[in-house]
């Protein structure tokens, strides 16, 4: 079976390329010995069948990140190039076009976005090009189709080009390129021409990030909020939960009735494989999973992400990290766990375990906030206000230590600004499509296993043992009543219940601080905890959950004393 590799610079569309030629019956996969993403797929054309993969975005052939280098890797395996270019930043593009064509692959040459070549005033002769190089070049328009049959009926026609030149002289060759097939006419701003002005530069970014990012995150509780109470919630109650207890009385075995569903049919207070198990993943995580990846995938397709990694990239830089790990933290925000799962972006061990720690740390999910701000009102504004002070103020300084600790180089952010663009709904859906998919076979799968092992701890008493024995010594440390160390149980299960669950305690202000910043901090909510697993491995996980776990318990002791 022949491999048909999409190769190209970040941003110019290769996906939404690779989506029309393979549909959304696709694959994931890391590069082995590395934790660098690609995608493949099939393309059937008459009676033959190719594998189709999209390789990781590069800018050259002479790498300077895992990435490249996992792409030049991938090229040595590769019988068809389709090399993708960003038809309104030809000369940038042509740079890694003449370069791959010294690697004597048959190739393909793509001219994507063709449709804004119109509109930004650029006008490509593509047949004087094609003569040029020596090879097939189609333009195309990959939101719409436009071009894509071309694409496939010229696989045929690959060639290897007889193009050559002195290295020392590239830029040169390029510029005659450059010269001979395109020409740039007078046009005026546009409204995202604007807008790409005001998001980029720091005086105007970063108040606008801060409203793009609180925006975001209201539509994200808005859409998550109502999945649950309107829909998710009562098919749940009122359809699967009835089922499952015409179920439970059909069973005998009183082990196995606790195995699956749980010492009680409550769902949050037992740890049933068929109540609480459905319910954490399909209930409680699914619906803030859904409408950050629809929010993440249309800033990502306006083009928004890779302006607010550089604006924040010198900040970062303190933290011995850059811009492009704002993006996991900030997703934490919400909701740890496509926050954990999007870590695989970043490159170094270091960068993972202090982003991962900045994740955890740096503020509750979405939920856990609202129910301190519910729960902490009654305590005063300013209660609720310095709980998130501390917890900023922890995580900053924790990052900073770490940096200090765990050596290293912070890697240079080189990232291209891609103009703006408005995201195709056809393109949008299957994007988080393929990113849904991944949730439910990844993160589904953990987390249910993680509810059985919790659930076998409980039925056979361990977890009573360990309350009983270390459970005292840590909230008479704490300053809290020992009753809390169910909570704090309850609180591996599902994070802003247990902050709910501190009401009925009648605790002072300064107890409602030190519980709520001790169950914010000291372990992330079990779904986090087995993606954190998946992504990171055991030993990187168990590090990491120390870390937090130990500065969580110093943190609190600190201030009940302080306090």
């Amino acid at each position: 079976m022949k491999k048909i590799l999409l190769v190209g610079n970040p941003n110019v569309g290769k996906s939404a390329i690779f989506s029309h030629l393979t549909g959304i019956d696709i694959m994931t996969a890391n590069y082995p010995g590395t934790t660098v993403e690609f995608t493949k797929g099939f393309l059937k054309i008459r009676s033959e069948k190719y594998e189709v993969i999209d390789i990781p975005g590069t800018y050259t052939l002479e790498p300077t990140s895992k990435a490249e280098e996992v792409a030049v890797e991938m090229l040595k395996k590769g019988d068809i190039v389709i090399n993708v270019l960003d038809s309104t930043n030809l000369e940038r593009n042509l740079n890694l076009t003449v370069q791959l064509l010294q690697k004597k692959i048959p190739t393909v040459i793509v001219l994507n976005f063709w449709d804004e070549t119109k509109h930004t005033g650029i006008s490509i002769d593509s047949k004087k090009l094609e003569e040029i190089l020596g090879i097939p070049v189609i333009p195309t328009c990959a939101v719409t189709g436009e071009g894509l049959i071309e694409i496939v009926s010229n696989l045929n026609n690959a060639k290897i080009s007889n193009f050559s030149y002195d290295q020392k002289e590239k830029w040169h060759v390029i510029g005659n390129i450059i010269e001979e097939t395109q020409k740039v006419t007078h046009r005026h701003h546009t409204f995202l021409d604007r807008l790409n002005d005001i998001t980029i530069k720091p005086i105007t970014g970063i108040p606008s990030a801060f409203i793009i990012l609180i925006a975001a995150f209201g539509i994200v509780r808005f859409i998550g909020e109502g999945l649950i109470n309107y829909i998710l919630d009562p098919i749940f109650n009122k359809l699967y939960l009835p089922l499952i207890i015409k179920l439970a009385n059909i069973i005998n075995s009183e082990l196995l009735k606790n195995l699956i569903f749980g010492k009680t049919l409550e769902v949050m207070k037992s740890f049933g494989v068929l109540t609480t198990g459905i319910y954490i993943p399909f209930i409680v995580v699914l619906p803030y999973i859904l409408s950050f990846y629809i929010i993440l995938s249309f800033l990502e397709d306006l083009g928004y992400l890779p302006r607010l990694a550089v604006l924040l990239d010198s900040t970062f830089h303190h933290l011995g990290l850059h811009g492009y790990s704002s993006i996991p933290i900030l997703l934490g925000l919400g909701c740890k766990v496509p926050a954990l799962l999007s870590i695989r972006i970043l490159e170094t061990e270091r960068e993972k375990i202090i982003t991962t720690v900045l994740i955890l740390m740096s503020a509750p999910c979405m939920p856990q906030t609202a129910m301190i701000m519910s729960v902490g009102i009654k305590y005063g504004l300013k209660v609720v206000i310095l709980i998130f002070l501390i917890i900023i103020l922890i995580a900053i300084i924790t990052s900073a230590i770490l940096n200090k600790i765990m050596k290293g180089e912070v890697s240079e952010l080189f990232v291209e600004i891609p103009p703006y663009r408005i995201p195709k709904f056809n393109v949008l859906s299957k994007k988080v499509w393929i990113r849904m998919k991944n949730f439910f076979s990844e993160a589904v799968p953990l987390i249910i296993f993680g509810v059985l092992i919790i659930n076998l701890l409980d039925i056979f008493y361990i977890t009573d043992f360990i309350s009983n024995k270390i459970g005292g010594f840590i909230v008479s440390f704490l300053g809290l009543p020992n009753q809390i160390i169910s909570v704090m149980i309850l609180g591996f299960l599902r994070k802003d219940v247990s902050i709910a669950m501190l009401a009925p305690f009648a605790l002072s202000a300064k107890q409602f601080i030190i519980a709520s910043i001790f169950m914010v901090l000291y372990l992330p909510c079990i779904a986090s905890f087995f993606v954190l697993i998946k992504e990171m491995g055991i030993k990187s996980t168990i590090k990491i959950v120390s870390i937090v776990l130990l500065i969580a318990f110093l943190t609190a002791s600190l201030l009940n004393v302080i306090l």
